[in-house]
């Protein structure tokens, strides 16, 4: 095999491959990347055994063939080369070795035998559509910062993805949850996803397959079968496994019957929440919010630290309410708002209290409060 590229095709290539890649491996072929030459491309392959991730790059291929070489110290090498460098991969199957030239600099590394690399077994597939990027990047980047993150109830730890009946019709949904807070968001269901059945797309799988989406034009190829879900573009295709469990009934704790409402600034809000909760201790981080007529007081009392409070005008006119949260939890869902106005509905400071930007009801979001 041997093949030359330009440093930036090949570093995006090598970048994706790498971060799959596990650093503390028991296997070592899971620490390198199945690299094959052929026509006029080259593929880069890598797996964890639970997601797999194949480039595909142009090259000017000399010699066709495979082989398979640490992921990382591959990485490491062409992010240290300089711009615009042409990059010449070799490999010498007497050796066992695969060399890295570029001008002056070359490079020696170890190779295991591409046999030995696991390919993840193809699957039917139930169910292909086409979505925008930036359709399943609202979705997913809206929805994972409420992914679990412990581990006993691994069915919380990625993103419910699913067909939702709504007012509107039928919307494809990503719902994501930890018991502390949640989101949910909606998009108009893309044609041929109808019949889709709904999977919990891991946490890992939702940070890779985020840096597919940067290009809002771009279509993206889904498919999702009972197991798998894969996401392509034409240089990329991104196959996880989905988590084995079944998503809790999200449905009941979303409230309906709260009335209070309060309209706010996003921006102002998360800056002023910020800053009261510099004083708070770590451990609860409780914001205390004071509501009155046109009138939110913030407030954190931390007897250990300090106090702190900060006052913004608002709109309000029900009556008086107190109420408390973890501060990193309302910092979260205020980040998640593109408008100016956040909207919270609340009922009583013992209830779940319910988020929406201004009047848009396709992003939901769900925080709990908590005693202060």
């Amino acid at each position: 095999m041997k093949f030359s590229m330009e440093r930036a095709a090949l570093l995006r290539a090598v970048a994706q491959a790498q971060s799959v890649v596990e650093r503390r491996n028991t296997i070592p072929i899971l620490a390198n990347v199945l690299i094959e030459a052929e026509g006029e491309s080259v593929t880069f392959r890598a797996t964890d055994l639970d997601i797999e991730v194949l480039d595909r790059a142009l090259a000017q291929v000399e010699k066709a063939g495979g082989t398979t070489v640490s992921a990382v110290t591959l990485h490491e090498i062409v992010r240290k080369l300089p711009d615009g460098a042409l990059v010449t991969l070799a490999a010498d199957p007497g050796s066992g070795r695969v060399s890295v030239s570029a001008g002056r600099s070359h490079f020696s590394l170890a190779t295991l035998p591409k046999e030995d690399f696991p390919v993840m077994a193809t699957s039917e597939y139930d169910c292909n559509f086409s979505a925008k990027a930036e359709v399943l990047r609202r979705l997913f980047d809206k929805s994972k910062f409420a992914i679990s993150t412990e581990e006993t109830r691994y069915y919380l730890n990625g993103v419910y993805m699913h067909v939702a009946d709504t007012a509107d019709g039928k919307s494809l949904r990503c719902v994501a949850t930890d018991g502390h807070r949640l989101a949910r968001i909606d998009a108009p269901l893309p044609s041929g996803a109808e019949e889709m059945p709904g999977v919990i797309v891991p946490r890992k799988t939702v940070g890779e397959m985020r840096k597919l989406l940067d290009q809002d034009d771009m279509d993206i190829a889904v498919s999702v079968s009972e197991t798998k879900v894969r996401f392509a573009t034409p240089d990329i295709t991104l196959t996880s496994k989905v988590i084995d469990g079944t998503f809790p009934d999200y449905t009941r704790v979303i409230p309906s019957g709260n009335t209070r409402k309060l309209e706010v600034d996003a921006s102002e809000f998360a800056k002023a929440v910020d800053r009261v909760a510099t004083v708070s201790s770590e451990r609860s981080r409780a914001v205390k919010l004071q509501l009155d007529e046109d009138r939110l007081i913030l407030s954190v009392n931390a007897p250990d630290s300090g106090a702190a409070e900060e006052e913004l005008a608002v709109a309000y006119g029900d009556e008086r309410l107190e109420i408390g949260f973890n501060a990193k939890y309302l910092l979260e869902i205020a980040s998640q708002v593109d408008r100016e106005n956040a909207v919270f509905l609340f009922n009583s400071s013992g209830d779940p209290t319910l988020m929406r930007e201004g009047g848009d009801e396709s992003a939901v979001y769900v925080v709990m409060p908590m005693r202060v």
